[in-house]
């Protein structure tokens, strides 16, 4: 992972909703209720159910999904007029690699 992508990263970890909604992607069928349209495994959280865990507005989320998924760490899905989120396992391994080598 090259030094920019680490900061972006990074950046997006340093607030605590992203490492919580990073936390809850991890399993979401423990954490989210079923949802009309896609499956929360397979398919990502729907931006709405997370604004509802999280007890604010949808803008909001929007904000922080946005973050997330520029530092690539979720990946954005759309189903019908819904966006899903899911982790990027990928690249959360990348980082974690370089957060242990020392950046």
């Amino acid at each position: 992972m090259d030094g920019q992508r680490a900061a972006v990263a990074l950046r997006a970890l340093a607030n605590e909703r992203r490492l919580q909604i990073l936390e809850w992607l991890r399993d979401p069928r423990k954490h989210f209720r079923e949802q009309a349209d896609g499956d929360l495994v397979e398919d990502g959280v729907c931006g709405l159910l997370i604004a509802e865990k999280l007890g604010v507005s949808a803008p909001t989320v929007s904000e922080h999904m946005r973050v997330l998924t520029a530092a690539k760490l979720v990946r954005a899905k759309r189903i019908k007029q819904w966006t899903m989120y899911k982790r990027n396992e990928t690249a959360i391994a990348a980082i974690k690699r370089s957060i242990q080598e020392g950046l």
